[in-house]
């Protein structure tokens, strides 16, 4: 790319060789001009200029940017704001302290690396589509592919040390033998800096939830089968248990999986709704009920939707308020045939399969959660300083700083009560972690995502309009707006979490011998 000055640039200033500079890059918009949704004429106020300012007051320069970059003529090494969308970003509390030079017990240079990996990894890979795949309401499955290649799939699956089994060695050069939850962690929160929770789960529910029960009590021949192709992306697989009459009550399912006179095959009945990936996975891991009535009757059952027949078996797409991309669906099972080899695990173990599933499932949520509302906050931080009324910015009103302090407390008590649970995960055996952290864990999903509804309303107060408009400056905490209730629900709804934490907290009083 060839460089110029921007009193060369200032030379191009007529709507036939219009340039402009934007972070230090020269584009020229002449044929731009119309097609321009603000309309030709605020571009043409800014022409032979360095518009840097005013264009991030209005963009979203990642979206933009990677949109028209094949406008970019030139680069102009001497701009005052080459560094601009770097800078613009750099924001107090807008990433975890630890990360913004912070004393923490918790990370070391492995993790820094890691961060850096995955940071690059997503702002090129991802960020810049993310609109794009949120519009269309689909994200291409080469995506899924390129993040099995690259090792990204391998990262969440909650398995530490690394995995002999994993299709590539740790990222950041980081030792097989060190990798821990704190590293979960860090590709988790970077990844949801693209606040699209539809776009993280079409990337985590392989890895993170659908496969974990294949990984940890599948036979031999179903793990060789599917752990590695799962991890490197070359195939993909469902969790499915929600149904249209049961959802955190999963003790009450109604799916029923009957083994045939000769013992060989089950024949599967029944209907499961809001399955993420539903739309397009290749195996779904089915909870069906194979005994009797309650938690003891339940079994999970791996379905292969290439051999299934098409009569047998159905998925059509369910439309929901956001999770856009993720590809929720609607199974249905009609007499549906499936060998015995197909079951995961024990007959009418399938209960205690899904429990130990949940407190991954419901951990890596809190996180992610947790990394949204931090970017409603670095959103509104930012847009505050940007945005004027009645003769100054919005930072200077004491209503908005109250507002933005409100978020920042909570953002930041909810991370370090993240941390203490993840800390608890790497120093605690299976069996302690299993009975010790399902409650907490539990009180700190409600938590995050009653943080997350708080924070997403606070940033869209302060946005206004721009957060109620798809696309542009706000995009990002109105995408997250939607997406709310995709946290808040799934894995167990706020009220369920809450009332299982408080059980759970009177449980280990009276193993204490507490005097109630």
């Amino acid at each position: 790319m060839r460089q110029t000055t921007l009193a060369q640039v200032a030379q191009h200033n007529t709507p036939a060789d219009a340039w402009l500079v934007v972070d230090g890059k020269a584009y020229d918009v002449s044929a731009f001009l119309d097609a321009h949704p603000g309309g030709r004429r605020i571009l043409l106020d800014h022409i032979g200029t360095d518009a840097s300012q005013v264009f991030h007051r209005f963009h979203n320069a990642a979206t933009v940017l990677a949109k028209f970059g094949h406008l970019q003529v030139a680069v102009i090494p001497e701009s005052n704001n080459a560094k601009q969308g770097k800078l613009a970003k750099q924001v107090a509390f807008a990433d975890p302290v630890w990360a913004q030079q912070w004393a923490s017990p918790y990370y070391n240079d492995s993790h820094r690396r890691l961060r850096e990996w995955a940071r690059d990894l997503v702002d090129r890979e991802l960020m810049p589509f993310i609109h794009e795949w949120d519009t269309d309401a689909k994200v291409p499955l080469s995506v899924y592919k390129k993040m099995g290649q690259v090792g990204l799939l391998s990262c969440m699956i909650g398995v530490f040390p690394w995995p002999d089994y994993a299709p590539c060695p740790p990222p950041a050069g980081i030792n097989p033998q060190e990798w821990n939850m704190f590293h979960e962690l860090v590709v988790i929160d970077e990844l949801n800096r693209i606040a699209s929770v539809g776009v993280n789960q079409f990337l985590w529910v392989t890895p993170a939830i659908a496969l974990t029960p294949v990984i940890h009590f599948g036979s031999v021949a179903m793990r060789e089968k599917l752990v590695k192709p799962c991890l490197s992306g070359e195939k993909n697989i469902a969790l499915a248990i929600t149904e249209p009459y049961a959802g955190s009550d999963v003790a009450n399912i109604l799916t029923k999986a009957t083994k045939t006179p000769d013992g060989k095959h089950y024949i599967l009945n029944g209907e499961k709704k809001w399955i993420t990936t539903g739309t397009w996975a290749e195996y779904f891991v089915v909870a069906a009920r194979t005994g009797g009535p309650g938690m003891n009757g339940i079994s999970l059952i791996l379905v292969d939707r290439a051999i299934t027949i098409a009569d047998e078996f159905g998925s059509r797409p369910v439309a929901c308020q956001g999770c856009r991309g993720s590809g929720t669906a609607f199974l249905t099972f009609e007499n549906c045939k499936v060998p015995v080899e197909n079951l995961i695990g024990l007959e009418n173990q399938g209960f205690s399969y899904i429990m130990k599933n949940f407190n991954h499932e419901r951990l890596t949520g809190t996180i992610a959660t947790i990394r949204l509302a931090r970017v409603c906050y670095e959103e509104a931080m930012v847009y505050a300083h940007k945005r004027r009324t009645f003769g100054k910015i919005l930072f200077e009103h004491a209503v908005i700083r109250n507002k933005l302090a409100h978020m920042l407390r909570q953002i930041e008590a909810t991370q370090a009560w993240v941390e203490f649970i993840v800390y608890q995960v790497t120093q605690m055996s299976k069996e302690d972690a299993l009975s010790k952290l399902g409650g907490p864990t539990a009180l700190l999903k409600a938590q995050c995502s009653q943080v997350l509804e708080y924070c997403a309303r606070e940033a869209s107060q302060i946005l206004g309009g721009v957060s109620y408009t798809k696309g542009g400056i706000g995009e990002k905490v109105e995408r997250i707006y939607r997406d709310v209730r995709g946290l808040a629900i799934p894995g167990g709804s706020e009220e369920i979490m809450l009332d299982l934490g408080i059980r759970q907290a009177q449980k280990a009083s009276s193993a204490f011998n507490s005097k109630m």
